[in-house]
């Protein structure tokens, strides 16, 4: 008697062991290891249920991320981050938003116990907030075994400390395709991301704060990608859907398509949208361009460097060019994807130690979704 009871205790302490990494259909593990552990979230579902689990699985990483970043950005005084103004902004842009990912931001809040209007807010930030990054596709000829790599420099602010609740998520939805967005423990709009098709996204801010207060009345690019990242199967459609989106502010895209292995740089000054594809003459940066390769890079110079290794570019080469393009003193996450291989390279930065200084860890898509 004894002894069923004992192994009763134990069964019932290693199901609730079980638990702190398991919810539903999703679990919490990592890649890397030390200082350069990063979590990695897997969600399967609906969008609410895939939000839900999420939620629970990192509710106290993505408490800690939320509420520090709405601190210190409403402690700096901008008015654009006001309560009020970030209200103003979600109520802006909820009309256009894909009900997919108010869906997951409910489940989320519900998971993980934040209140539902404090992760709308935190959510609109980048809505209001102006920031500038840089991004390169190479494929083809442009590369040693014609796969597209494609590069992705995120540089914002290292004040707010984001860049210490790095998390990557993997979606693995009941309807749409697969993909992952690297992200930040609480954020679940896409700075750049990749899907099952090889669909790759990444995004440079051309809005400076001179331009504020922005017209708002559409769907901002975070939410955006993640609409993409759910329903594109290839560059075309990927492309239709930018053109389709009632888009706001202004920027630059650089979609990649692994599969087919081409890519274009978009100039999204809503409501315009100019498509570059390879080697354009009328690529803004002409002369200055190459077949089978597209960048902005804001003038930091990767021109020559790519030049250097055209038609050698892997993602040791891409990565070493990332590197000495970003924005110095505010470059908080770099990721270097091969999306023919549906992989890619990721570091963010620690503290006060920027992305491009720090080592780059490996993650394999495909290990996730068997």
């Amino acid at each position: 008697m004894r002894r069923c009871l004992l192994v009763t205790i134990v069964l019932a302490f290693a199901c609730f062991c079980f638990t702190e990494t398991l919810s539903a259909e999703g679990y919490l593990t990592s890649i890397g290891t030390g200082s350069d552990r990063i979590p990695v979230v897997v969600v399967k579902g609906t969008p609410y249920e895939m939000g839900k689990q999420q939620g629970k699985l990192i509710r106290t990483e993505a408490t800690e991320m939320i509420l520090s970043l709405m601190k210190k950005v409403q402690a700096a005084g901008p008015e654009r981050a006001s309560d009020a103004s970030l209200d103003a902004a979600w109520n802006a842009i909820a009309p256009h938003t894909d009900p997919r990912f108010k869906e997951e931001l409910r489940g989320f809040a519900e998971g993980s116990g934040i209140d539902l209007k404090t992760l709308q807010r935190a959510h609109a930030l980048p809505v209001v907030m102006d920031y500038s990054c840089s991004s390169i596709a190479a494929w083809g000829s442009a590369t040693k075994d014609g796969h597209l790599y494609q590069t992705r420099n995120l540089d914002w602010t290292m004040n707010l400390g984001v860049q210490d609740y790095p998390c990557i998520t993997v979606y693995i939805p009941k309807q749409g395709t697969p993909h992952v967005n690297i992200t930040f423990a609480g954020f679940i709009g896409a700075n750049t991301g990749m899907n099952a098709k090889g669909i790759v996204l990444s995004e440079m801010g051309d809005s400076p704060g001179k331009d504020y207060p922005f017209d708002m009345n559409g769907v901002h690019f975070t939410t955006l990608f993640r609409e993409v990242m759910y329903d594109a199967q290839n560059l075309d459609q990927a492309i239709d859907q930018f053109q389709q989106a009632k888009r706001i502010k202004k920027y630059h895209y650089v979609v990649g398509d692994g599969t087919s292995g081409r890519a274009v740089k978009m100039l999204a000054h809503a409501p315009d949208l100019v498509i570059w594809k390879d080697n354009d003459p009328s690529d803004e940066l002409a002369p200055a361009v190459m077949k089978d390769l597209v960048y902005q890079d804001e003038g930091r110079g990767a021109f020559q460097p790519l030049q250097k290794v055209y038609g050698k570019i892997g993602a040791h080469e891409m990565r070493d060019i990332a590197c000495q393009i970003p924005i110095k003193g505010g470059n908080i996450l770099d990721v270097i994807y091969d999306a023919t291989a549906l992989e890619f390279w990721v570091s963010y930065a620690e503290k006060q130690d920027e992305a491009y200084k720090r080592p780059f860890v490996h993650f394999k898509l495909k290990d996730y979704l068997k």
